[in-house]
């Protein structure tokens, strides 16, 4: 059973979904989109088994979120 969705490519399951987790289990990030270090975010999540998204990520230049306090 794979345990992230690169893992998953690599044994050629397209249709995989991860287990639900609670964004509790992981941090949001203040990291603008598009920046390197919200992209190297993403990868570390996708690599981890975690989803790509947070609640309460930043999503935009204007956005504040708690990751930033």
């Amino acid at each position: 059973m794979p345990s992230s969705v690169l893992d998953a490519i690599r044994l050629g399951i397209w249709d995989y979904e991860p287990e639900k987790v609670e964004s509790n289990r992981f941090d949001p990030t203040g990291a603008l989109p598009g920046s390197n270090e919200k992209l190297d975010i993403l990868a570390r999540r996708l690599a981890n088994g975690l989803p790509l998204w947070h609640p309460e990520d930043r999503r935009s230049y204007d956005d504040t979120v708690k990751a930033e306090e």
